[in-house]
């Protein structure tokens, strides 16, 4: 199992619209793209992606790691303990799954699909 780098890090919002006003207008975040029907926001920046949504509402923030394989690293973690939050699954762009670390720290894993 290896840690590639950094995959994004996200904060889930009640009200995306007011976050949204937040981010772009005060902070000058430029909008990368809008998934999920406006549920999950993202921004990309130099040096990796923010992202908010309202998916996950109080589940506090968390950060993805990318790495090779998401299935293979989801058994390998879910093995020595953690503790699964959502299996893995897929979308338009990636491979994801999430856990929380041993303090309930949402801890997601992130595999870009070929030629992403």
């Amino acid at each position: 199992m290896a840690v590639k780098h950094i995959a994004f890090t996200v904060y889930p919002v009640k009200d995306m619209a007011r976050a949204r006003k937040f981010y772009e207008d005060a902070l000058g975040l430029k909008l990368g793209g809008d998934y999920a029907g406006g549920q999950w926001i993202e921004y990309y920046l130099d040096n990796g992606c923010f992202a908010l949504t309202t998916m996950f509402e109080g589940s506090g923030s968390g950060i993805s790691f990318e790495v090779d394989d998401v299935d293979k690293t989801f058994k390998e973690l879910t093995a020595k303990g953690a503790e699964s939050k959502m299996e893995p699954f897929a979308t338009p762009v990636c491979r994801n799954a999430i856990l929380h670390d041993p303090d309930g720290n949402v801890v997601g894993l992130h595999q870009k699909n070929a030629g992403r």
